[in-house]
Parts: C-alpha cells; sequence; structure tokens
C-alpha cells in the first residue's frame, strides 16, 4: 500500500494535467482557430499564442512537481475561468457537463495545491 501512495500523486498530477497539454497543443497547432474562437466570446485573438503557451507549461510543470503549489492555484483559477467565459449556456447539456468538468479540474488542482507534488516531483514540499 506505501507504494500505492508514494506513486498515486504523480499519477493523479498526469491525470488531472494531460487536458492542458493536449489543449495547449492543439491552441499551438491551429492558432487561428483559437484566436476565432476566443473573439466569439469577445477575447482578443492574440491571446491564443500566450493561453497555449501557458496551458503548456502549465501541464509539463505540475507533472514534473515544479512549483505545483503556485501552478495549481494558477490552473485552479483557469478552470474556473474557462468555465464561466465559455461554458455558460445550461440550455446545451454539454455546456453544463463542460462546466462541471472544469470545476472538477479546479477542485482537482486545490487539492494538489493542499497537500503539494507528493514524493516524485521537482520540489519536495
Amino acid at each position: 500500500m506505501e507504494k500505492l501512495d508514494s506513486c498515486a500523486p504523480l499519477v493523479g498530477r498526469v491525470l488531472l494535467t494531460i487536458i492542458f497539454l493536449v489543449s495547449g497543443y492543439g491552441k499551438s497547432a491551429d492558432p487561428a482557430r483559437t484566436a476565432a474562437h476566443m473573439g466569439m466570446v469577445g477575447l482578443p485573438g492574440f491571446l491564443a499564442w500566450p493561453t497555449a503557451i501557458f496551458e503548456l507549461a502549465l501541464g509539463a510543470s505540475v507533472i514534473l512537481g515544479f512549483q505545483v503549489r503556485i501552478r495549481a492555484l494558477l490552473g485552479a483559477g483557469l478552470s474556473i475561468l474557462s468555465a464561466l467565459m465559455f461554458h455558460l449556456d445550461f440550455a446545451d447539456q454539454m455546456q453544463s457537463i463542460n462546466v462541471m468538468k472544469n470545476l472538477a479540474i479546479a477542485g482537482g488542482f486545490l487539492y494538489v495545491f493542499a497537500f503539494g507534488a507528493g514524493a516524485f516531483a521537482i520540489d519536495k514540499r
């Protein structure tokens, strides 16, 4: 059981952040599409690249366990902000699911913030 206890935080960090790596890669692969999507909610399209870079850096640093507590707070904030800006059409069931998904991710990040990265991490706190 102790081996599972020491590995679980790493597996949890990977599962929590893989969505940011995939999303950041997708944004960087098609920044014009991302800019158009951002424009639909009133955000300037030039934020496509910074958002992609932020998501990739967030995912990588949390997986590696580097500055994980501050990154977890940033990830929670991004998840909540994304839910509020992109998924408020509650008449659409998929949007409601996306809000709940984003809130669950924020909750996972807050858990990482509270308890740290665990044993397999660059930062040992």
